[in-house]
């Protein structure tokens, strides 16, 4: 097992673990506790939705609680942990399918959609704030590069069988026999299932990871882009923004499902309804996905205020924008920690 499963195994003396299985759900809570942070992200990685990481880490807590006779300590409490989650989430995946983003669905639209409405019938991608990321070792993917948007996304065109095996594998460290293990099956199965994910993500994801990107760039000039492009937004200002894309931008709005691709049809759509028709905006700088972002906040004359519209998170090439990925939903926002308007 790799280095974030190092450390001594829970053994069966603990005072904390002796007393959970002797019904003290204070000492379960203290033996979970620092693990919480990570189980949660293994959880939106595997269901692409904070939402839903929630709802199985809560199942998945309750589902450990009660067979928390069975863990004998022969492994660490935290390997016992996942195995439990990652059986949660599989649950999850069988009944719910995966999530998509709009550029999952159709060919992209060469001008700007007026009147697009929200589709509710899909299950949307959602982004992941940086705040609830864990510290901590990883693999061979950081933390930060296992929740990027390219890489949750690849992630969501696979099996959930595929999807479990090249998380634990790669960004948790799991030797293909714990696997195996993990998921009731054979350890040639395991090895199946990885090179069929790695293909289909290699095709999906960038070779440069936003985090090497990031890096590259610079935390100065990174604040400066994601400063221009609030400020070319509040202006209106098209060539401002221009400035700042890549000649094969893209822009999605996640639950609309029109999105567009290119510099033209990204122009065509910014000046015909974020920069002139929709109104005053207002934005917050943000972290998500471990990638720079705004929290966008609209006009609302009935409210008179700024109510919270979208949280944008940008992905970049070199130093200009390459995606803007625009998750529409005041929701968002309470997960954000973000107030829900501003004056």
């Amino acid at each position: 097992m790799r280095e974030v499963f190092s450390g001594q195994p829970q053994t069966a003396d603990d005072p904390d673990l002796a007393r959970a299985r002797g019904g003290d759900d204070a000492a379960f809570t203290r033996l979970v506790r620092p693990l919480r942070g990570e189980l949660h992200a293994h959880c939106y990685r595997m269901l692409g939705s904070c939402h839903d990481a929630d709802d199985a880490l809560q199942d998945a807590l309750l589902r450990a609680w009660r067979g928390l006779a069975r863990f004998e300590g022969r492994s660490s409490l935290r390997s016992w942990l996942y195995t439990v989650t990652t059986r949660t989430c599989l649950d999850i995946i069988e009944a719910r399918g995966r999530r998509a983003l709009p550029v999952d669905l159709g060919p992209s639209s060469e001008r700007a959609v007026t009147g697009d409405v929200p589709r509710t019938d899909i299950a949307w991608l959602g982004p992941y704030p940086d705040a609830d990321l864990p510290e901590g070792p990883a693999s061979r993917y950081e933390q930060r590069e296992a929740v990027e948007l390219a890489f949750v996304a690849a992630l969501h065109h696979l099996p959930g069988n595929q999807r479990a095996a090249l998380l634990l594998f790669e960004v948790l460290g799991f030797s293909v026999a714990e696997i195996a293990e993990t998921m009731n099956t054979s350890a040639a199965s395991v090895n199946s299932a990885l090179a069929r994910a790695r293909r289909v993500v290699a095709e999906r994801v960038p070779s440069v990871t936003q985090q090497r990107t990031l890096r590259r760039i610079g935390d100065a000039r990174v604040r400066e882009i994601v400063a221009d492009y609030s400020a070319a937004l509040e202006r209106g200002d098209a060539d401002a923004l221009v400035a700042l894309l890549t000649e094969d931008v893209t822009w999605s709005m996640p639950p609309m499902t029109h999105w567009y691709r290119g510099i033209e049809a990204v122009t065509d759509f910014a000046v015909r309804l974020p920069l002139t028709s929709c109104g005053s905006w207002r934005h917050l700088s943000v972290s998500a996905n471990g990638q720079p972002g705004v929290a966008s906040y609209l006009w609302n004359e009935e409210g008179r205020a700024h109510l919270g519209w979208s949280i944008d998170v940008l992905t970049l090439r070199e130093d200009r924008i390459a995606e803007i990925t625009s998750f529409v939903g005041s929701g968002h926002f309470t997960r954000f920690r973000l107030p829900a308007s501003l004056p």
